[in-house]
């Protein structure tokens, strides 16, 4: 007999063991059938990131993130500025939290730009391992080098095009005992995260005319709409206001309306409103309670993501993750290098860890992630905080009373 014959015994019992387990279920026909299957939501949200995959994709988070040896393996990019002394405390805080990550890192320049090369190693690195956390990616000035990708300058956006990261979701609740203007916020921020004006196509028509194209397509329109849905689902959200500029933008913004409406139609147990992008500014200020869930085209959400983490206390605290149908990377919810707090012991470590947290609940570690979010939700209650947050602490101190949380509170 072939060696697939022998082995054929022991993948039945390992499907039937897998099977076994509730939530693994539709895990072991997906991987018994070849099939690709919707993911239903799980009976236990005790947090709103449950992992959300593209409509009919599998639930690859699990299916392809690299575990070796009951440890995840995880790529760390920790990109330019305070990123590195932000990653070291990433470490210090998931040894303290027994959490089961290896990770693997990929060192690039904290002072420049990253290289073609670099970034070719990061692409590489983030595909074989499936799950990925990140520091911000400096581009000092443009590139056409990274030519796989059509020559784009933006680091970042390099990325998330390469990689297929089509929805950024980003969280800005509020967080007990920061002094802020607004209370009882929670938003959940669902962007397009790979098209629009980041396509980045931009060229000098004569001399003094610079034309950019913005490219809005009905299938990652459509894409993105049906992916804030279900994960309104999934976070039992009971409203999604879809934000465009349609009034002056009627094709571009327009179809994206018309596509937002078109599947929200499918979803009739959710209210549906939209809004026009300058009119959410004003009143995500001035009334952000109203708002549940907010779907959004690439450059708008960057812009209502950073004032909605403004509003709960800024980019020290804002966490984000960029979703595709093969890979998931984590990163804080605002993209700053923060070059001028380098090597000053200033830099607060809250965003990343959080987004830590994000990852380990996307991992399937839940137990783990509540550990982290609880220990730095502690040390800001009990006032441990750097100068952002008003306070007069810094990252070491940070770092220490929140490692110190989890080695009192050991599972």
């Amino acid at each position: 007999p072939s060696l697939m014959h022998l082995l054929l015994p022991v993948r039945h019992r390992f499907l039937a063991a897998l099977s076994s387990l509730p939530w693994r279920r539709h895990l072991c026909s997906s991987i018994s059938s070849r099939s690709t299957a919707t993911t239903t939501a799980d009976d236990d949200l005790e947090h709103w990131l449950e992992h959300a995959p593209a409509p009919g994709a599998e639930l690859r988070g699990i299916l392809t993130a690299a575990k070796y040896g009951g440890q995840h393996r995880v790529s760390m990019i920790p990109g330019s500025g305070i990123g590195p002394e932000l990653m070291a405390v990433v470490k210090q805080t998931l040894l303290a939290a027994r959490a089961h990550v290896d990770f693997e890192e990929l060192q690039t320049s904290a002072e420049g730009a990253v290289t073609p090369e670099e970034m070719r190693r990061i692409v590489m690195s983030i595909q074989r391992n499936g799950v990925a956390l990140k520091g911000n990616l400096e581009s000092l000035e443009a590139s056409t080098d990274f030519i796989s990708i059509g020559g784009a300058a933006a680091k970042n956006a390099q990325l998330r095009a390469k990689l297929g990261l089509f929805a950024y979701v980003q969280r800005c609740k509020s967080i007990e005992g920061l002094p802020t203007r607004h209370r009882d916020i929670d938003i959940l921020v669902v962007r397009q995260n790979t098209e629009g004006e980041y396509n980045q196509l931009e060229h000098f028509n004569v001399d003094g005319v610079v034309e950019s194209l913005k490219v809005v397509t009905e299938a990652r329109c459509r894409q993105i709409a049906e992916f804030a849905f279900q994960t309104a689902i999934k976070t039992r959200r009971k409203k999604v206001t879809a934000v465009h500029k349609a009034n002056i933008m009627k094709l571009s913004d327009g179809l994206f309306l018309d596509v937002c409406r078109q599947v929200a139609q499918s979803y009739p147990d959710i209210e549906f409103n939209d809004m026009i992008v300058d009119n959410c500014c004003m009143q995500l200020t001035s009334q952000p309670q109203q708002f549940d869930l907010m779907l959004l085209p690439n450059l708008y959400g960057n812009i209502v993501g950073n004032i909605a983490a403004g509003l709960v206390g800024g980019a020290g605290v804002a966490s984000g993750m960029n979703v595709g149908s093969r890979c998931a990377v984590f990163e804080c919810g605002v993209r700053v290098s923060g070059q001028a707090m380098r090597g000053r012991d200033l830099a607060n470590p809250c965003g990343l860890l959080l987004a830590s947290a994000d990852m380990l609940e996307y991992l399937g570690e839940a137990a783990d992630a509540r550990r982290v979010r609880m220990a730095v939700l502690a040390a800001l209650a009990g006032g441990v905080r750097t100068r952002d947050l008003g306070g007069s602490a810094g990252t070491n101190e940070v770092t220490a009373a929140i490692v110190d949380w989890l080695q009192r509170n050991s599972a």
